[in-house]
Parts: structure tokens; C-alpha cells; sequence
């Protein structure tokens, strides 16, 4: 979803508070925010619209996704310079959150080519609140999946629903309840209740913390027509191994929760 005006609004109140007098600066202005280090660049449709929001002419001049190094530019600002100051921090938060994100997916994208061609890098629900999108968007200007966007997106039986109905009853209960285009993902902690997941009518079975000999155990226990999922503490050096396992996809809850922030710093002239 876009970044709203409602969103870049309660940003800047969180920022700014009642009464800010730090940037009460006259005249006009000109800025642009510089990379710090390199990276791949994501946000920018967030940081426009922060000086969208303000009343300022914003231009971004590289796309999300393009790599940066040190010293490049990435947006440029022209207005007022109470209003360009008022945005930059939050523009630069934004911008080096994302930017992180989309920084740590592509070095996982590319540790699993490595392994396979044919493995997606997916994201997972382990998102910061209000900021999934802004988060599942860097995610793909990586060169990631966005995977799940909500939980209406598709149905996953975790080990709690498990617990509670026990597997095969689980699927059975969620599949009467769903529509017909909804799949049906199935959580399984060793390759045995992988292919018991299959046989129970799961379309994608993630083989959660299991090690890759174990991975590539469960893999081929399955049938082609079933998604093989690898999943759980996964990092970017671990990528190789379970790609080349055989999975579909490899999701990675730190592509969002614990990517650094990419360093930008923003310069008025």
C-alpha cells in the first residue's frame, strides 16, 4: 500500500511535537540526502512524501532497488527551510530502515544463487507495526517475496494449531473454511510430519529449524506438486546450504526485524 498522508502526518507529529522551534528557519532552501555507505536504496516513495507532505519539491534520483555507494544522492529537496528541515529526519529514518532491509535481502538473494537459481528469498510476518509496507516493499527492491502481506493472504497451520486439533484436523478444519483460492501452508518440525502435511492436503509444508540434511530429507519426501518451505533462524550465510537442499523458498524473519539501517546524511546547500 502507498504511504498516506495520514501516515507521513503521524510520523511528523512524533517528531516534532507541540511546539519546534529547532527548525523555525526563514528563507528557502535546497537539500539532498547522500548515502554514507553502500548498499541498495528502498523508501523512496516514503521519503517523497514526507517533503510531499510539507509543501516541498522532492526528487528522487535513483530508483528503489538500485545499488548506492558512499557519496551518492538520492534525493534532492527544494522549499521552504523550515519545512525541508522538519522533514529530514524522519525522511532519513525511513529511507535507512528500508534501505537496510532491501541491503540485507539482496546479500541473501545472492547468497542463494550460490546454491540453486531457482530459490525465492521471501520476508515473513516479523515486521516493525506501521511500517509493513514500507518494510515489504524494500523487501522486494531486494530482490525478495513479500510472502504472507496479512493473515488473510493464506492459511498456515502452526505447532499451536497442532496442539490444539492436531494436524491432520487442522487442515481439514481450515480447508472447509477458506475459499478456494486460499492455500494452505502446514509448519513441520522433522521430515516425517512434513510428509504427513502433504499427504493431509497441505500446498506448501515449511520445514521449520531443521537442519539442511534434514531439509533435503523432507524435501524429497514430497511430491513436485507440493511447495517446500524453509524457515527459522535462518541468516544469510546459512542461505547456500538450504538452497541447496532442493526447497522453493527460503523465508527469513531478520530480512525485517533485525536489518541494520543503511547511513544516509541529508545536506542543505
Amino acid at each position: 500500500m502507498p504511504v498516506t498522508d495520514a501516515v507521513v502526518e503521524r510520523w511528523l507529529r512524533e517528531d516534532l511535537g507541540h511546539h519546534d522551534v529547532t527548525n523555525d528557519v526563514p528563507g528557502e532552501t535546497d537539500g539532498r540526502l547522500v548515502a554514507k555507505q553502500s548498499g541498495v536504496v528502498a523508501g523512496l516513495d516514503a521519503g517523497t512524501s514526507v517533503f510531499d507532505y510539507l509543501g516541498c519539491d522532492a526528487d528522487a534520483t535513483r530508483e528503489d532497488g538500485d545499488r548506492v555507494a558512499a557519496g551518492d544522492t538520492v534525493l534532492t529537496v527544494e522549499g521552504p527551510a523550515k519545512a525541508v528541515l522538519r522533514g529530514e529526519r524522519v525522511a532519513v529514518n525511513v529511507l535507512g530502515h528500508a534501505s537496510g532491509v532491501a541491503t540485507k535481502t539482496r546479500r541473501a538473494v545472492d547468497a542463494a544463487r550460490e546454491g540453486t537459481e531457482d530459490v525465492a528469498i521471501a520476508a515473513t510476518r516479523k515486521t516493525t507495526p506501521g511500517l509493513r509496507g514500507v518494510e515489504k516493499r524494500a523487501v522486494v527492491a531486494g530482490g525478495g517475496d513479500t510472502h504472507r502481506l496479512d493473515l488473510s493472504h493464506m492459511v498456515m497451520v502452526k505447532d499451536n494449531h497442532v496442539a490444539e486439533m492436531g494436524l491432520e484436523a487442522a487442515v481439514a478444519h481450515f480447508r472447509e473454511r477458506a475459499s478456494f483460492a486460499t492455500k494452505i501452508e502446514v509448519e513441520a518440525e522433522d521430515p516425517a510430519d512434513a510428509a504427513r502435511a502433504a499427504e493431509a492436503g497441505a500446498d506448501v509444508v515449511l520445514l521449520d529449524n531443521m537442519t539442511p540434511a534434514e531439509t533435503r530429507e523432507a524435501v524429497e519426501a514430497l511430491s513436485d506438486d507440493v511447495l517446500a518451505e524453509a524457515s527459522g533462524g535462518i541468516t544469510v550465510e546459512d542461505v547456500p546450504a538450504y538452497a541447496a537442499t532442493g526447497v522453493d523458498v527460503i523465508s527469513m524473519g531478520a530480512l525485517t526485524h533485525s536489518a541494520p539501517a543503511l547511513d544516509y546524511s541529508f545536506r542543505t546547500d
